[in-house]
């Protein structure tokens, strides 16, 4: 069961592309982790095989897919990058941008959270330093 079609039309509209792109990772969500990876391996290989925009974006798209275990935002940051840096041109290219706007933002909440729990954790160690020492005075 492919979620999305592994090759572009011949004469691409690129909205109906885009479209077919969202439904696929939405039914990609929904798979089995066997199917997960098939269908991964499937857009790898017809990446490679076919650099084109489509292709490009969605295995980016699949890559982001949160909560599958196959996700690499990284890997996916990557290859959006070629489609992000000139003005849009079309719908493929502005789903790129989208995605990629997303990405980063996932990437800045991460930080965020991590930094909150770095100062948490050092508040707690100042908290534990402070039950310490007041019960030396205790003693």
């Amino acid at each position: 069961m492919a979620s999305v079609p592994a090759k572009a039309p011949e004469r691409p509209d690129e909205g109906a592309q885009v479209a077919q792109l969202l439904a696929g990772s939405r039914n990609f969500a929904n798979m089995k982790a066997d199917e997960q990876k098939q269908e991964l391996n499937d857009a790898t290989q017809s990446f490679n095989r076919d650099r084109s925009l489509y292709a490009r974006l969605r295995l980016a798209l699949l890559l982001s897919v949160p909560g599958t275990g196959l996700d690499d935002e990284a890997r996916a940051a990557t290859l959006l990058e070629p489609m992000t840096g000139s003005q849009p041109a079309g719908p493929l290219q502005e789903m790129a941008v989208f995605l990629s706007n997303q990405l980063a933002e996932r990437t800045r909440e991460r930080k965020r959270t991590t930094q909150f729990k770095d100062q948490l954790d050092a508040l707690r160690a100042v908290e534990k330093s402070l039950i310490e020492r007041s019960q030396g005075k205790a003693r």
